[in-house]
Parts: C-alpha cells; structure tokens; sequence
C-alpha cells in the first residue's frame, strides 16, 4: 500500500495523495539533455559506456587520449562542442541533485555531467546557429530536467484517489515534485468531471505536462 501524504474532503468526495513507489523515471522521458554520472553505489542518469569523467569528456570533445590536455581544457574543448553543466550529488538520509553544489563537502560532490550537442539543440530550436542567447535557454531546460530529475530521486512522486462515498471514482499517478502546486490541484480539477479507469500511461503524459 502507498504511503498516504495527505487528505481532503472537496466538492462532496474525498481527495488522498499518496507517495507513488513505482513512477517511471523521466530520464525516460523525451529529454534534451544527457545525463551521464559516476557513483560507485547508484545507477543514476542515462546508461552509459564511459569509465570515467575524462573520458567522457574526450569523446564529446573529440580529442583523441594521446593528447596532453587537462580536464579543464578538455572540458573547454567540450563546451565548444555542446551545452554542458556540471552535476552534483548530496547523499546523507537521501539523494539530492543540482547543477550549482552543496555547502556540505563531505557528502556532496560532482557526481558528473548534464548535456546537449550543437546538434541535439539546433534541431530542438529549428535554427542553424546557437546563439549565445540560445545557449542560456539551452541550458536553463537541463538545469530544469535535473530539478526534476532530483524530485525523482528524492522521492517527491506522487499520485491522486478521488473517493466518492467510499469508492474510488478516480485516480493519476507519477506526478514529479511539490505534491500541492502538482498533483493536489490536478486531483481538485478532476473532481466535477472524475471518471474511473485513468490509467498509468495517461497519468505518466499528464505528469510529464506538469513537472
């Protein structure tokens, strides 16, 4: 059974929101970024074939391992090939996830990398060159699809059952961060209108509109 977050009784049927212990990841989700990470005890972010931040690094710069660079310089190199932000990880009683860090450097660190090519946002925009202007959009999405990502990981999922004299007449699952501004007031919405049988594919779209 699902952990019960909260309740309310609302235009004569009873709303409940519950933790949603099976939501999909939105990793899974239609991204414009690539999240790739390094822990040694977690599977985070995208799969991923690189040992190691280096050589991440000198793939998406297209630098071969012969060559004498630093992982700034890789790194500079590589932000001329696509939009990139650092990731970082707090793990202590749960995971959070940023793109800034945490005051707190004994259980915090980057963990790895957020991204997008050239390429992935030229096609995302329609445009043939990225603009500076373009590039910081570009990047406020990847940090938005961490903010979810962190939601996701801490445990901020949530679902809707709307009771009517003791039955359930409605229920949405996978709705990804502040349970109030989220899954609270979609649960209100559907209240005058609830019907039976939402399923968890329709609830997965309607969290991904939302989150």
């Amino acid at each position: 059974m699902q952990d019960l977050v909260y309740e309310e009784a609302y235009q004569g049927h009873i709303i409940k929101i519950y933790h949603d212990p099976d939501a999909e990841s939105p990793r899974e989700w239609s991204n414009l970024g690539t999240l790739i990470c390094w822990h040694r005890r977690y599977r985070l972010g995208d799969s991923h074939q690189f040992e190691s931040p280096e050589a991440f690094l000198r793939d998406l710069a297209d630098v071969s391992d012969q060559s004498d660079l630093s992982m700034d310089q890789l790194r500079e190199r590589a932000e001329r090939k696509s939009v990139l932000l650092p990731v970082f990880l707090y793990d202590h009683s749960g995971l959070a996830m940023n793109t800034i860090g945490f005051h707190c450097p004994w259980d915090s660190g980057q963990v790895g990398f957020v991204y997008a090519t050239r390429e992935a946002v030229r096609k995302e925009f329609g445009v043939k060159r990225v603009t500076k202007a373009l590039r910081e959009k570009a990047e406020d999405i990847l940090r938005g699809e961490i903010v979810t990502y962190d939601a996701y990981i801490g445990g901020r999922v949530y679902g809707y059952v709307i009771e009517q004299d003791g039955e359930e007449v409605d229920a949405c699952w996978g709705f990804v961060g502040d349970y109030e501004t989220g899954c609270l007031s979609e649960a209100r919405e559907a209240v005058p209108t609830s019907s039976p049988g939402q399923t968890r594919e329709s609830a997965a779209a309607q969290a991904r509109a939302h989150a």
